[in-house]
């Protein structure tokens, strides 16, 4: 008798998701409304509530930039995906954790002083959501049946989070051992493309399993 995975459809399972990015996503404003009201008290003016939060107006614009990006490829990722197990859902639930998370190292960054730990905490966390992206798409490559999506799309998606993560570790590691540069090292993401495409190369060039005689 064949164990067959229990099986969800995926329409509850994307409303969680949207909820929870959409919550994310929002709480990335309150310090900045906590910040209004301390202003508003200092008597601050408009142009000095920005230059003296402008760190935390940075830290801000960067998260949601990279929360909303992350969603949408998380849409396109399970745009066509029929069916949720039980381990591919746990993957979404670790995926949805990082998203949540990300909030608190947003906060940090605009309302701590930066430590060498705190390059550690946020882009560990963006590399986090990314290893979990990549989880999906290499369970949905060993679960086809589970998706129309084409078996080449899933491999792109493979590739192309492994293109994220090399680049993110990249940008940490300058962020950790090159000070000066900080956060400025998430630059790095805009070689995206290149680093996808030389992954590309290499994985058409990479000798394949011959099969197995009879």
């Amino acid at each position: 008798m064949t164990d067959h995975p229990v099986r969800f459809r995926t329409e509850r399972f994307k409303a969680l998701v949207d909820a929870v990015v959409a919550i994310a996503m929002t709480l990335l404003i309150l310090p900045l409304m906590e910040s209004v009201s301390e202003a508003a008290s200092g008597k601050l003016s408009t142009a000095e509530f920005f230059i003296e939060h402008s760190g935390q107006l940075l830290s801000f614009g960067l998260s949601f930039v990279l929360i909303a990006t992350f969603w949408m490829g998380h849409h396109r990722q399970y745009r066509d995906v029929e069916w949720i197990t039980g381990p591919l859902l746990w993957i979404n639930i670790a995926w949805m954790a990082t998203i949540v998370w990300l909030p608190v190292p947003t906060a940090m960054i605009g309302q701590m002083e930066t430590d060498s730990l705190q390059p550690v905490v946020y882009i560990g966390t963006l590399i986090l959501t990314q290893i979990t992206t990549l989880a999906g798409w290499l369970y949905l490559l060993r679960h086809p049946d589970f998706t129309t999506t084409p078996v080449d799309i899933l491999r792109a998606g493979v590739i192309g989070d492994l293109a994220a993560i090399i680049l993110f570790l990249i940008a940490l590691a300058l962020a950790v051992f090159v000070p000066a540069i900080g956060y400025a090292g998430l630059l790095v993401l805009l070689l995206t493309g290149v680093v996808t495409t030389l992954l590309n190369r290499a994985a058409r060039r990479a000798p394949r399993p011959s099969a197995g005689r009879g």
